[in-house]
């Protein structure tokens, strides 16, 4: 599978654009993580860290179920990878843990955010609070923070990446 990473268009109105950043962002992520194995996907950046590509997806997935189903709609979804008694649980992985799961569990809930931003204009609020401030937030403060996250975890991934087989960049 290739994925076809699309820059954003220059002259698009604001909501165009965040959503155009945001899937660019996703799918960077996405092109980091492609050719390899399972077993490469899983490796660990530097020990003791368990940080590793499949984690990162894995927490990106709820990191999308979190902001858009949770905050934005106020659905009940519990996390997928981590819970109260784990909460770093996205990144422990297993021999069990596969690519083709992991991948096809973010692209739902991408798939579901999309849905959930869908039904909301940039200025209105969400039915949940933020859990430090207890405000509700916008879903331009949402698609913004998304961004800033994928864009963070993709400079994590570049060096992951790196140190699996060499390839650096795009």
């Amino acid at each position: 599978m290739t994925t076809e990473r699309r820059m954003p268009a220059l002259d698009a109105a604001e909501r165009t654009m965040l959503e155009g950043w945001l899937d660019f962002h996703r799918q960077t992520l996405a092109v980091k993580c492609e050719g390899l194995t399972d077993a490469q996907l899983r490796t660990a950046s530097v020990e003791p860290s368990p940080l590793s590509l499949m984690g990162l997806v894995r927490h990106m997935t709820d990191v999308e179920r979190s902001w858009y189903r949770r905050v934005l709609r106020g659905e009940e979804a519990p996390p997928i990878y981590w819970s109260d008694e784990d909460p770093d649980g996205e990144f422990r992985l297993t021999e069990a843990d596969t690519w083709q799961e992991t991948y096809a569990a973010w692209q739902s809930e991408i798939e579901a955010a999309r849905q959930a931003a869908a039904g909301f204009g940039l200025d209105d609020l969400s039915k949940s609070p933020h859990r430090r401030t207890g405000k509700e937030m916008n879903l331009r403060w949402i698609h913004t923070h998304m961004i800033e996250e994928y864009a963070r975890h993709n400079g994590h991934a570049d060096l992951i990446r790196e140190r699996i087989d060499g390839a650096t960049g795009s």
